[in-house]
């Protein structure tokens, strides 16, 4: 699971707005970063909202505005929605859609060969990873702003959850990118 999230644990203000992950400023180390971590990927996971976010950007984004551009839109993606028929891409190939049981489904694809999934945005879904327990690596990209309130990364439900760092970057935007997994 990879997110961006401000300081004071939110994934987006108390109006939903993500603003605080658009600068260009904040993204450009992050984004060369972010494109060499995409070669570890094949499978990108997406819930239906961040889905309805990222097709009305990437499809059309080239590599001259986005360096990650290319790869991510290559990149197999799975829609995980109950009210989705299907997920088009623009002219890439289209993102398959799962229903049903989202957990059990993404069970079926960590037994399965091949390089990593990563889950970005998708909020209902990581939460609902992180209380089964499915999420085997949190990148977290700190953005060095406050919101106050807004949506939280971790569920208020779930148990004490225990991390390990395993890796940690600062960029000097002042984001910070803090890699861990469960004990």
């Amino acid at each position: 699971m990879q997110e961006w999230l401000t300081i004071d644990g939110f994934v987006a203000d108390r109006h939903g707005n993500l603003d605080f992950v658009t600068s260009n400023e904040l993204n450009k180390k992050s984004d060369e970063d972010l494109l060499q971590f995409m070669d570890t990927v094949d499978t990108i996971l997406l819930g239906a909202v961040t889905y309805k976010l990222f097709v009305a950007f990437w499809p059309g984004a080239t590599t001259k505005e986005e360096i990650i551009a290319d790869k991510l839109n290559g990149t197999n993606k799975i829609v995980f929605s109950n009210s989705l028929e299907r997920a088009p891409w623009g002219s890439w190939p289209e993102a398959e859609v799962i229903k049903g049981n989202a957990c059990a489904e993404i069970l079926k694809l960590k037994s399965q060969p091949g390089k990593n999934m990563v889950l970005w945005g998708s909020i209902s879904l990581a939460q609902s990873l992180m209380r089964n327990n499915l999420i085997d690596e949190y990148h977290l990209r700190i953005s060095p702003v406050a919101v106050g309130r807004g949506t939280p990364l971790f569920p208020a439900d779930i148990e004490l959850l225990r991390l390990n760092l395993t890796g940690l970057k600062k960029y000097s935007s002042g984001l910070a990118l803090l890699q861990y997994e469960p004990r």
